[in-house]
């Protein structure tokens, strides 16, 4: 399988012990545990920079994601999860994600991509994304 080109600002990574309960009948962790780990990682993130729900009720959406997968997680390992950011328009940004082995170094799982828009909350509505969240996907908010 080729290497997918993460490209764009780090924003977040995060260590996931892998549970027993993550896994399949196969002895590995199931396909829509990835998504989780996905998800898991860009909620810390935007909670963090006070960005999953503001004080005007607005907040993000994930309106597409997908997942390339590399390599079976098997059990036990803790995996660490990278998000970073990717195009934006005027409500929405795309973050790319990498999932990596922090037993065996260097492993790389998987990869993927969420499509994000910016919503107020009580409408449904996209609308405009705060300048605080584009400053924050165009700098390197790790440091």
């Amino acid at each position: 399988m080729g290497k997918a080109s993460v490209e764009g600002v780090l924003l977040s990574v995060l260590e996931i012990p892998v549970r027993w309960s993550d896994m399949d009948a196969n002895g590995h962790v199931n396909n829509a545990t990835y998504f989780t780990y996905l998800e898991q990682t860009r909620i810390e993130w935007l909670e963090r920079v006070g960005m999953q729900n503001t004080a005007e009720g607005q907040g993000p959406v994930v309106v597409q994601t997908s997942c390339n997968f590399r390599l079976p997680i098997p059990y036990p390992e803790t995996v660490e999860v990278r998000v970073y950011s990717g195009a934006m328009g005027r409500s929405s940004f795309r973050t790319s994600y990498e999932i990596y082995g922090s037993v065996e170094a260097g492993v790389k799982y998987a990869d993927g991509e969420a499509v994000m828009v910016w919503v107020d909350r009580s409408s449904g509505r996209s609308c405009p994304m705060p300048e605080a969240l584009r400053a924050i996907l165009e700098s390197d908010a790790t440091k």
